[in-house]
């Protein structure tokens, strides 16, 4: 299109010059954008492009390049006429550049007005996001959302504090019904075992009847460390042991050891390798260790000894057996147990994962050389 332009000034200027050399034949021309000389005959009209030396550039510039011959007052004239092409194309780049400019800076304009419009927008969601993502159903702070005009987002809100407010309504609900149900249950148990005691000792009953009340008394006594250790796991998933405290760990590792001593004839030895500080409630940490201890009381082999030892990052309760466990990822699972012990409630290790849990302690079992060994570390917390 713009050499369709140039070509069509190139005919107009060659018209400008037929007319000149009607009136004055001794015209030469302006060099090098018109030159006109004579010829002795026709010459077919050519255009083309060429390099001419520019005096006014001082240098050699390229033109586009018209030449015909014209036949005046019976002698022939060559035109020659040129139009420079260079600040055609600087034109041409100029028009392109200027366009490609202002797409840019429209489309940055765009671009930041359309952020900050949607910045405007989307900030009472990611607002409320934050919060939902904070919400937790221990809390008794109502759960509040920024308002929107958006109306998707304002019946989303609406959707969401009554769904959190109706979930947080069954969860004290539930917390009332498990804690009324364990508490009820600790009288009816003792009442049923002191009436036991007392037709024991106030009668003349049979052996055959004096077996059967024992097994009775077991199974009683049996539901009430079922009832305690249930009631513990639902303190624990309530967050009911805030009283942290920096606890010398082998103290409370020796006295649960010193208190088991008097109850059972197996050998339990302290290797005391590091002294071990942990941040934790104090109740918690003697519960975590009788139930380690405990546990490798009951599935130890009778008359080997039992290996309790304390590093600078962990603490370990080593017992003797004859293989390992069937399902080690199952260990700390609640109910779960390989051994058919009459008094293991199947809780224990489940109340020591639940505690770990509680704290980030990561707990941990191996067979090794005959061993069970169940590690817990407290890395974590350091």
């Amino acid at each position: 299109m713009l050499s369709n332009e140039i070509e069509e000034e190139l005919y107009s200027n060659k018209s400008r010059v037929e007319r000149i050399l009607l009136e004055d034949p001794s015209i030469k021309g302006i060099p090098p954008i018109m030159e006109v000389q004579k010829v002795l005959k026709a010459e077919q009209l050519k255009i083309n492009d060429t390099l001419i030396y520019d005096p006014s550039q001082k240098e050699m510039e390229l033109f586009k390049q018209l030449s015909e011959t014209k036949e005046i007052n019976g002698e022939y004239y060559l035109i020659t006429v040129r139009a420079m092409v260079i600040e055609s194309e600087d034109i041409l780049f100029a028009i392109v550049f200027t366009f490609v400019g202002i797409v840019f800076l429209a489309f940055i304009f765009l671009f930041y007005l359309n952020k900050s419009k949607n910045r405007k927008i989307w900030e009472p969601f990611f607002v409320n996001l934050d919060r939902l993502k904070k919400f937790s159903i221990k809390s008794s702070a109502s759960l509040t959302f920024e308002d929107s005009d958006i109306l998707e987002f304002h019946d989303l809100n609406t959707e969401l504090i009554s769904l959190t407010s109706k979930i947080k309504i069954d969860y004290r609900n539930l917390k009332q019904f498990t804690e009324d149900v364990s508490h009820e249950m600790q009288t009816p148990l003792a009442i049923m075992q002191a009436k036991i005691d007392t037709v024991i000792n106030d009668n003349n009953i049979s052996e055959t009847q004096f077996a059967k009340f024992s097994s009775l008394q077991e199974d009683i006594q049996r539901l009430k460390q079922l009832n305690k250790k249930l009631i513990l796991l639902a303190k624990i998933d309530n967050n009911q042991f805030q009283n942290s405290q920096s606890l010398y760990f082998n103290k409370i590792l020796k006295e649960s050891i010193e208190s088991l001593k008097e109850l059972t004839v197996t050998n339990i030895e302290l290797i005391e390798q590091n002294d071990l500080r942990v941040d934790m409630d104090k109740s918690l940490a003697i519960i975590l260790c009788n139930n380690l201890l405990s546990n490798a009381i009951k599935h130890n082999i009778s008359g080997k000894p039992i290996v309790a030892r304390v590093s600078i990052n962990t603490i370990q309760v080593e017992n003797v057996g004859t293989v390992a466990l069937s399902k080690p990822h199952q260990i700390f699972e609640r109910f779960y147990k390989e051994s058919n012990k009459e008094d293991s409630t199947g809780l224990g290790l489940s109340i020591v994962k639940k505690i770990c849990d509680y704290y980030g302690f990561v707990p941990s079992y191996r067979f090794r050389e005959s061993k069970h060994i169940f590690q817990i570390n407290f890395n974590s917390k350091l």
